[in-house]
């Protein structure tokens, strides 16, 4: 399996527009019972992401992910922090499709990602979201990020485990 991370250019916006609807799928199995979030609208589909930051906003960086050289993923990275900190990178969103999960391409894309992008890093996972909770504490190790610490989100700005670590330059 050869995993290529590159960045996204703006003609790949909807490549990205495209898999997010996935994304969105894959996420709302984690929405309490009786929510509005994650509805569909009359066509089918999920609500735009605002990606418009990833293309014209310094401190954002769309990048795509390819498994064998077919389209596999994303990740969407920013300076954001759900806990106030000052970070210089924070995974606002990360996808690996389905069919190439549970193989390493996430953890070799992640790795890849560090290379690109060292320094102090967040990660916050959604409280409900247990595959998430049990893939980015290994991931991150195996991707060469180090004095990992786990803050709890303070159930404002974010419910749920926030990671921050640091990746060498």
């Amino acid at each position: 399996m050869t995993v290529a991370v590159r960045p996204a250019a703006p003609e790949d916006r909807p490549l990205i527009e495209g898999l997010m609807q996935f994304y969105t799928y894959d996420f709302s199995q984690f929405e309490a019972p009786g929510s509005d979030r994650f509805d569909v609208d009359e066509a089918g589909r999920f609500a735009p992401y605002p990606l418009d930051p990833y293309w014209r906003e310094d401190g954002h960086w769309p990048l795509l992910i390819e498994v064998d050289g077919k389209r596999a993923g994303f990740a969407l990275i920013n300076r954001d922090s759900h806990r106030g900190a000052r970070n210089d990178r924070h995974m606002g969103e990360f996808f690996i499709a389905r069919k190439f999960r549970g193989a390493g391409a996430g953890s070799a894309a992640l790795k890849q990602i560090f290379a690109l992008h060292p320094g102090q890093w967040e990660i916050a996972i959604a409280e409900r979201n247990a595959p998430a909770r049990a893939f980015w504490p290994k991931a991150i190790e195996a991707a060469g990020g180090r004095n990992l610490v786990c803050h709890q989100g303070d159930g404002e700005r974010w419910t749920g485990p926030i990671l921050a670590f640091t990746v060498a330059g």
